[in-house]
């Protein structure tokens, strides 16, 4: 487990139980790394304002650590670590002041969710990563307006259009919004999303259904956009993209597509930075067919992606096997 504070007075005494106590933990202190073998405890008021836990880490850990995390302001569950909805609707009531939640590989539930979203009035960023349980749109149906970054990936395969324009409606001041396998989203979400949220900063579109099959025209309404990725959502992205991109969007800094949603095979690349005002990076990546042994065509994987970087002269490119 890491643990970190902004509080350069944090003073740790006594033992601290991290899943198996024969087995070693890590502990972040500022910055400064200390390596724990067994038991360790935080008393009240040890100031903890992050936390990060894996491996062992379960809803009876966080109960024995609740005098110490009052204070917490960021907690993030990574893969491993064993909450379950007791540990979930318990987060409130240990850590009312906490800003962020990001839960990866987590078992949640409505209930759970909508725990949370009711009781921690400042959280700033949700997120829920490859997650499994039931959850419907009844978790988003409440107010969340301090709400700013929301990533939701493949935990809400059921989302639909309806669906989309009600989560505008609860989190009205998203700033950044990732989307991963929301299957049943079309071309009509563009115009969901551009008019529900016109001061969008960040936007990641992955395996949505079919939201750039007739191009990304309606997303020109969110003019302060400065991070755009946008994969496997429907081959229907122009060639000259990129150029459009770079006028409709003032402030885009970073561009992310795939060669599969080109609607002519490829996209025209920059050549002159003037061409492209403040765009910095283009990652544009190649996926290659693959087959099973009956001969069925699988779903395409990744091959290598194309980046292009301005160094503050040319743009230099390299191409990579890794999926950035």
């Amino acid at each position: 487990m890491y643990i970190s504070t902004r509080n350069s007075g944090l003073k740790l005494e006594g033992k601290l139980v991290i899943g198996n106590p024969s087995q070693s933990s890590n502990l972040s202190v500022r910055g400064k790394y200390f390596r724990l073998c067994g038991k360790c405890t935080l008393g009240k008021g040890s100031g903890l304002e992050e936390l990060e836990i894996g491996w062992g880490f379960t809803y009876f850990s966080l109960a024995s650590l609740r005098p110490a995390v009052s204070s917490l302001r960021a907690i993030s569950v990574g893969l491993g670590a064993s909450f379950g909805e007791d540990g979930l609707k318990l987060l409130p009531s240990a850590c009312p002041l906490l800003e962020s939640i990001v839960l990866y590989f987590q078992e949640i539930s409505d209930s759970a969710l909508t725990s949370i979203v009711i009781s921690l009035k400042h959280l700033e960023e949700l997120a829920l990563s490859y997650c499994f349980g039931d959850i419907t749109l009844q978790s988003f149906k409440f107010s969340i307006p301090n709400l700013r970054k929301l990533r939701l990936e493949r935990v809400t395969r059921w989302m639909t259009n309806e669906d989309l324009f009600v989560l505008t409606q609860s989190c009205p001041n998203l700033t950044e919004l990732t989307l991963v396998g929301c299957a049943h989203l079309n071309s009509d979400s563009q115009p969901i999303i551009s008019s529900g949220w016109p001061g969008m900063i960040s936007l990641h579109l992955e395996e949505c259904g079919r939201i750039t099959e007739n191009g990304v025209a309606s997303l020109y309404g969110c003019v302060a956009l400065e991070d755009l990725l946008l994969r496997h959502n429907g081959s229907g992205i122009q060639k000259n993209f990129l150029l459009d991109a770079s006028l409709k969007f003032p402030m885009l800094r970073l561009v992310s597509l795939d060669m599969c949603d080109a609607k002519e095979g490829n996209f025209d690349v920059p050549e002159e930075k003037e061409e492209v005002r403040f765009l910095s990076i283009v990652k544009i990546s190649r996926c290659k067919s693959q087959r099973c042994s009956l001969g069925r065509e699988l779903a395409p994987v990744h091959r290598e992606t194309l980046v292009m970087f301005w160094n503050g002269q040319n743009f230099t490119n390299t191409l990579l096997k890794q999926r950035l």
